[in-house]
């Protein structure tokens, strides 16, 4: 790589994906990039993981239309206010002009919330729990980035209507337990940070915003969780009759995460050789390299295969790489799409019964007996995983700075003391270019004054150079 991760973060970032081919940005639309094999591979590996949470807490899979009417669109005030410059219209169905224009949808609560007035009658209905993987669109005005910032994203959605605001509580709960356990395999750190009044999502009671750090000290907005409590079923009659035959509104929440979970992956994990990528959601887990030299070609070849054999009945992602091309070159060219780990082997190694085994994330070295490879394997993949994380969430740590003056402010997130004035707040933006990310969701010990009044607090928040 030409390009250094902490010197040019911007440069680094773009060389990674085009090298690494994880997604084409030619497409004619600028910011509607085309998916190759090896990076929607990755990202359905990564919708696996979000399946298999969501099925395990009683999720259910729907599928909503594209198009919301204008009429829809429009019942809650301040949803259709905040995203009013960022939607597009459908105005035409071939020469006639509709009589109600059409949303692409940005997010689908005003898709399916005039569907849930129907779905839900009766306390029994609740809590109803679905969930969708779908694209979505937005007209992004800045310049656009692969995975970080496009117009036509995909993107996870799930949707919960529950009989109280508790209720309701103990899903946005449930929801931080999901997102644990689908990082876990990521190996991505996060915060969780409540977002301010002027930038929660339209329409919600609180958001929180999840945010992980990039090696430019900035934070990177992954997904986020919101409680709406009533402010979405009342416009759309989202009701249900209690037991006592008293009808009531709904409860809501959402949680959103996006692509951005591959754009997070290559910043907070990639070297100046390429990706490194966490096993689990790795195409390809473990790539096998022949060394072969005269006269041995066969013996090696057919040991290959077999240690291939015995990876893949294991269930393992394995390639194996039989190009004629000098094995320096196939090293160079599986360390630039993050292959976690891989196998050597040459004639000393099939006298000695093993593998050398070479881990992407550490380039620690090792021999594995190839009569137990399959265990062997999976033991240091986990051991990948498990390291990847650790050092993923001491990076995230040591890339905040308490601050208490606003003179030679640090390139990384800030925290700092606020006294929650939003007029205090808007200063602190407007004055530095910085956007306050929120006040931790899990309450932070903290006495210390405002960073801008100088009142006494107890509040402290978080800012960072936006993405």
């Amino acid at each position: 790589m030409h390009m250094g991760k902490e010197s040019d973060f911007n440069e680094w970032y773009l060389d990674i994906v085009e090298k690494a081919n994880l997604s084409d940005k030619r497409y004619p639309i600028k910011g509607m990039n085309v998916w190759t094999p090896y990076g929607w591979n990755i990202m359905r590996n990564i919708d696996h993981f979000i399946r298999r949470e969501l099925d395990a807490t009683g999720h259910g899979e729907v599928y909503f239309p594209l198009l919301i009417p204008e009429t829809e669109f429009k019942k809650e005030k301040d949803h259709i206010k905040g995203f009013d410059s960022e939607v597009y219209w459908v105005t035409h169905a071939g020469l006639n002009e509709l009589d109600v224009r059409l949303v692409v949808r940005p997010t689908s609560e005003t898709a399916m919330y005039s569907m849930f007035s129907l779905w839900v009658r009766s306390h029994t209905d609740l809590p109803l729990k679905i969930y969708q993987i779908v694209n979505t669109f937005r007209y992004e005005t800045k310049q656009t980035r692969p995975f970080i910032r496009v117009r036509e994203i995909h993107f996870f959605e799930s949707h919960t209507c529950h009989v109280s605001e508790e209720d309701a509580q103990r899903q946005v709960e449930e929801d931080f337990e999901i997102l644990g356990n689908i990082m876990k395999e990521l190996c991505i750190p996060y915060s969780l940070l409540v977002r301010t009044e002027w930038d929660k999502f339209p329409g919600a009671y609180y958001t929180v915003g999840l945010d992980t750090a990039m090696p430019n000290g900035r934070m990177l907005q992954i997904g986020s969780i919101h409680h709406y409590r009533t402010n979405f079923s009342v416009p759309y009659e989202i009701t249900y009759e209690d037991a006592d035959g008293e009808h009531k509104h709904v409860h809501q929440t959402t949680y959103g995460m996006s692509e951005r979970l591959v754009g997070a992956m290559i910043g907070v994990h990639g070297d100046d050789k390429g990706l490194i990528l966490p096993p689990p959601v790795a195409p390809i887990q473990a790539v096998i390299i022949p060394i072969l030299s005269k006269g041995n070609t066969d013996a090696v070849m057919e040991k290959a295969k077999k240690v291939k054999n015995d990876l893949e009945a294991a269930g393992l992602r394995v390639k194996l790489d039989d190009r004629d091309e000098r094995p320096g070159s196939k090293f160079f060219d599986w360390e630039i799409k993050g292959v976690p780990l891989r196998l050597e082997l040459g004639m000393r190694d099939i006298e000695n019964d093993s593998v050398t085994f070479v881990r992407r994330d550490n380039g620690v070295k090792g021999t594995a007996s190839i009569p137990d490879i399959a265990p062997a394997v999976r033991l240091i993949l986990e051991a990948i995983r498990s390291d990847m994380y650790g050092k993923a969430w001491e990076r995230q740590k040591g890339c905040v700075e308490t601050i208490t003056s606003l003179t030679n402010i640090p390139e990384r997130t800030l925290r700092f003391g606020w006294c929650g004035s939003e007029e205090c707040g808007h200063r602190f933006e407007d004055e530095n270019e910085l956007k306050i990310l929120g006040t931790p969701y899990i309450p932070e010990e903290f006495d210390g004054r405002c960073i801008i009044c100088g009142e006494p607090t107890k509040k402290v928040a978080y800012a960072s150079r936006s993405m």
